[in-house]
């Protein structure tokens, strides 16, 4: 199986549209690497692409708090293509300096804290679990 992104003058008519439709959704005129990838599984491509339109588009959640979100996961996962990718996409909507360290500050901690309830088999207080 080859390890070749596909280049949008490679593909085939299926992963063309898709490219086309990143590139119109997104206002660009190029194709990142993430993409190019999965187009090695046209029906992948497909599938995440839709994913990623109905769930990083107009929501309950504004644009940037998605994108925080993501950074945080991504750090989490340590996903260095995607944390690239979406602190990108952060500031973009206007993520600050101060915001980033913050929420880094906040990934830090969230995997401290949940390590040790973890560690410690610390169990959910009644007051915190919805009936």
């Amino acid at each position: 199986m080859s390890n070749k992104p596909v280049e949008y003058a490679d593909a085939t008519p299926r992963v063309r549209a898709v490219y086309d439709d990143i590139m119109a959704t997104r206002g660009t005129d190029w194709i990142n690497n993430f993409w190019k990838h999965l187009a090695r599984d046209p029906a992948t491509l497909e599938r995440i692409w839709s994913n990623v339109k109905q769930v990083m588009g107009p929501g309950a959640l504004d644009p940037l708090t998605k994108e925080l979100i993501y950074v945080a996961v991504s750090v989490t996962n340590n996903c260095r293509y995607c944390i690239a990718s979406h602190t990108a996409g952060a500031r973009a909507k206007g993520m600050t300096e101060a915001q980033f360290a913050e929420l880094l500050a906040i990934v830090g901690l969230a995997n401290e804290t949940n390590r040790l309830a973890v560690g410690y088999d610390a169990p959910v207080d009644a007051r915190f679990v919805e009936t």
